[in-house]
């Protein structure tokens, strides 16, 4: 969608987005390409590999487009697909989208409470699992009236409880013709994190595919080149794994490999990166920080990356020049949220990286630092990142709550809810989330820059740093911090850490307490819990 040959600024002023009438994900990602290409590679745990054409995929979807019709399941309709990275998930999210459904990501390491929430709230029709993962499914149905149909991988003979996937499809046709929606049609579902109160769920339309195309062109230095294969750890249950990763691979007609991580391996990772021979690729920084532990991997194994894309957290420059020391390239870094996907980009050979910042605006999307009536505030000057409604790539609203979609935006810009500043080149620099921003002796302080400082030192594996209170300040910073495995615990190493940050950054920004954990609250988004951390200090001290 951006042509070739342009630079940075050209495109931004050229760039205008199409605007069809009618359009369908499932058509666009699959339909439409040659039915003997290749699409997806599937590595199995025990190593074997299993191949999936456009042709085979279509078919399959077909199928199970089919059989849901069958069951009662049709236009608007939401479908759960509670299943990890696989050819199975992909058939689920085709399926609905041609036959216009909604499809609801659910991640399997979701428990019972989680899943019942999202399933009850979106008034699932429909769901789609493992054997693995039936159990919490079965634990809640009671308790979801709406919920008729569950079909279940690997199934077997169990009865009325649920459908076995094999035998479904195994009877269904693999005619089906793609309903021909509008491109604002809703096609996606997917939930918020949950950082703050119960999860939202982000309503997005068939015109977000056209959102990503460019935003991915532009962090994978103007993919696609060639037939490279693209790989992410991130779960498929989320806006990156799918939209940053899986369907604009197959926009392309390019391959995607699959692989199920029961827990991420960072040696593991190099392997795949090298026997498949992976090209471009997507790695949430919290992976990337496991794998930068690994000893001497270019040593190890035969990979060579030609880009590497990142987001979710602000990587840092240390993170930075270990990628370009590890990988050979520069890591592109990017920003966006459920809501707003792909907000901005870095692009390494197509205008300089700057170290802490999360990129500029891809073409076509307009972001801005805004106050909180959404005036546009001038370079340098810190206020809330946010985005122009009028991009495919932004929800159509949060599915049953008018209230929290109209809080959302201020005027045209939608909120993101994080802090930040712009350089007077667009580049943008996050700070923090807003209600992460630490409130001490006067000052206001973001724990990104914190946490970014102590990952620099040696000793240091993950961190998070929070606010607690304080009488006297108000809050003090608090740094959470997990060590390499080499690396013991004592006294002298928290004050090291602790002086490590006063005299890098600023004598108010030091940690007063440090607290060594085995391990940190994450999101299922890889995120930092903060307020996590803040209720694990706070029942400890009251404890004490």
């Amino acid at each position: 969608m951006i042509p070739h040959g342009l630079s940075y600024d050209e495109a931004m002023r050229q760039f205008r987005w199409p605007k069809p009438k009618k359009l369908n994900i499932g058509r666009a990602v699959c339909e439409r390409h040659n039915p003997g290409t290749l699409a997806l590679i599937v590595e199995n745990a025990d190593g074997s590999v299993r191949n999936w054409t456009f042709g085979e995929l279509l078919a399959g979807s077909s199928r199970l487009a089919n059989a849901l019709q069958a069951k009662g399941v049709g236009k608007g309709d939401r479908i759960g697909v509670f299943l990890s990275q696989g050819a199975e998930l992909t058939l689920c999210h085709l399926a609905g989208y041609r036959m216009g459904a909604v499809v609801l990501p659910l991640f399997t390491l979701f428990g019972e409470e989680a899943v019942e929430y999202r399933l009850s709230n979106a008034s699932a029709k429909a769901v789609i699992t493992d054997m693995a993962n039936v159990p919490k499914i079965l634990a809640v149905r009671e308790r979801l009236p709406d919920l008729e149909t569950v079909i279940v991988i690997d199934a077997g003979a169990h009865g009325a409880e649920f459908l076995d996937w094999d035998r479904l499809l195994g009877a269904a046709s693999d005619d089906f013709r793609t309903l021909d929606t509008d491109a604002e049609d809703p096609a996606l579902l997917i939930y918020t994190s949950g950082t703050t109160g119960q999860p939202k769920g982000a309503l997005h339309a068939h015109s977000m595919v056209l959102g990503t195309i460019p935003a991915v062109e532009q962090m994978l230095g103007h993919w696609p080149r060639g037939n490279e294969i693209m790989w992410t750890p991130a779960e498929w249950a989320w806006i990156a794994g799918l939209y940053d990763a899986l369907f604009p691979a197959w926009y392309y007609g390019t391959p995607v490999l699959a692989h199920r991580f029961a827990k991420f391996d960072p040696e593991r990772a190099f392997a795949m990166l090298a026997k498949h021979k992976v090209g471009v690729t997507f790695i949430p920084p919290t992976a990337l920080k496991m794998m930068r532990q690994v000893n001497e991997p270019r040593n190890r194994w035969d990979y060579d990356l030609r880009s590497i894309f990142t987001g979710g957290e602000a990587m840092g420059e240390e993170l930075l020049a270990w990628g370009r020391d590890t990988f050979g390239t520069t890591i592109s870094e990017g920003y966006g949220q459920t809501e707003m996907n792909l907000m901005t980009l870095n692009s390494p050979d197509w205008f300089e990286v700057r170290p802490g910042s999360c990129g500029r605006a891809c073409p076509g999307r307009k972001v801005a630092i805004v106050d909180s009536e959404g005036n546009v505030l001038p370079p340098g000057e810190e206020g809330q990142i946010a985005g122009w409604r009028d991009d495919p790539i932004v929800m159509l609203e949060y599915w049953k709550n008018p209230e929290a979609t109209e809080r959302k935006y201020a005027g045209d810009w939608l909120l993101t809810g994080d802090l930040g500043r712009m350089d007077e080149d667009g580049y943008v620099f996050f700070k923090s989330r807003d209600d992460d921003v630490i409130t001490s002796g006067g000052y206001r302080i973001g724990p990104g820059e914190i946490e970014e400082c102590l990952m620099k030192h040696p000793a240091v594996a993950m961190v998070g740093v929070v606010g607690i209170p304080d009488k006297v300040r108000t809050e003090i910073v608090k740094a959470f911090v997990q060590l390499r495995p080499e690396i013991a615990a004592t006294d002298a190493l928290k004050a090291d850490l602790a002086g490590y940050v006063k005299t890098r950054l600023a004598a108010h920004e030091y940690p007063r307490e440090v607290e060594f954990v085995t391990e940190l609250p994450l999101t299922t988004t890889g995120k930092i819990m903060r307020r996590e951390l803040r209720r694990l200090d706070a029942e400890r001290k009251a404890n004490s």
